[in-house]
């Protein structure tokens, strides 16, 4: 999470609010009210998370080579459909006048608990931005439990005021396991929101969503907590001309790579076309900085969506058909290379290759 400024400023003291609430409530279980303490709830657990979403998760899709996104895009709205519905169910909690029925009540306290452990999950699964993970998740799971309590504790009042009668057996079991300790309570509440997420899960698939995208949101991603994808990220150079690096993958008979090369630090195939194609950029670089930094800028926006589909560009024949589709440009490259450049063949041959050797070789 990257967020400057003042926002992390306040989203900072905040939490810190948040602590003191929750330490607070538990010492001298008194609910807590009042405007301070719906401003902390505001920014804590919609403010906060909302900022990362859009600055980190929603612009972002799967990327070996630059910020890749939180949650699968494929799956991210079974998660953001959750995040809501644990929201209502926190406010609903904390702005209502009196106890609801004992199955609604059941279903509020098992959406608070899966605020929690997604909370948990999103916590793990940032660890690449722990610092801001911990600012950011850990007073929403304060806040939520400090929920749990107070609904436990309101509706003990009303049972002892009132006298509460369930009216079918549904709301029967309900109201015993409402009334249950919170060490039998809570635990047994975990289990019973696994059939909760299922039914959500089947009502989702008819917008599109899998089975099992809770869980894929988090596993289908790059360099995460959780992500299950990094191997796809193996063996990708990022950087550098990616149409020939592309190309210089394909069959041997056609492309024809000539030596490896380095490139940040890691080995690469080249071939001719690779090495002319950096060796234009190189001369350009040197002669029109100035107009190099604006086709850099521009092609780099060609990288994005090579890195984005890399395995399709591991595929063999589409890079003879990148090589191809690349000849004209390198025949062009070529004219400008021998036109403007006393030595283009010695600019050619110290592409790749490591800044110690080519400075020896620009020192000969």
């Amino acid at each position: 999470m990257i967020i400057l400024g003042l926002p992390i400023i306040f989203i900072a003291l905040s939490g810190l609010f948040a602590l003191f609430y929750f330490l607070n409530y538990y010492a001298n279980r008194t609910p807590i009210s009042g405007a301070l303490f719906s401003t902390v709830e505001i920014i804590s657990v919609v403010v906060a998370p909302l900022l990362y979403l859009l600055v980190m998760d929603i612009p972002n899709h799967n990327n070996c080579c630059g910020d890749s996104a939180l949650f699968s895009p494929q799956h991210r709205p079974t998660i953001y459909l959750l995040i809501v519905a644990c929201l209502v169910a926190y406010f609903y909690s904390g702005y209502r006048k009196t106890v609801s029925t004992p199955v609604l009540e059941i279903v509020i306290n098992l959406l608070l608990i899966t605020g929690i452990v997604l909370n948990i999950f999103i916590l793990i699964h940032m660890k690449e931005f722990r610092w801001a993970a911990v600012i950011g998740n850990i007073p929403i799971i304060l806040l939520f439990t400090m929920t749990l309590g107070v609904n436990q504790q309101r509706l003990i009042n009303h049972i002892q005021k009132s006298d509460m009668q369930p009216r079918n057996g549904l709301e029967r079991i309900a109201l015993k396991i409402l009334l249950l300790k919170p060490i039998a309570k809570f635990p047994l509440l975990f289990l019973l929101s696994v059939p909760l997420l299922t039914l959500i899960a089947a009502i989702l698939l008819l917008v599109g969503q899998k089975p099992d995208s809770m869980i894929r949101a988090f596993t289908d991603t790059y360099k995460h907590g959780l992500s299950a994808l990094d191997y796809q990220c193996d063996n990708v150079a990022c950087g550098g001309h990616f149409l020939c690096s592309v190309a210089a993958k394909g069959h041997k008979d056609l492309v024809k790579p000539t030596r490896l090369g380095i490139r940040n630090e890691r080995l690469i195939l080249c071939n001719r076309q690779l090495l002319v194609s950096n060796a234009f950029e190189d001369l350009l670089q040197q002669k029109l900085p100035f107009l190099h930094n604006i086709i850099r800028s521009n092609y780099n926006h060609v990288g994005k969506v090579i890195h984005r589909y890399y395995n399709v560009f591991n595929i063999k024949w589409v890079s003879d058909v990148v090589y191809v589709i690349m000849k004209p440009a390198e025949w062009f490259f070529l004219l400008v290379l021998y036109t403007f450049d006393k030595n283009p063949e010695n600019r050619i041959a110290k592409q790749y290759i490591s800044s110690e050797h080519r400075r020896q070789l620009e020192q000969h």
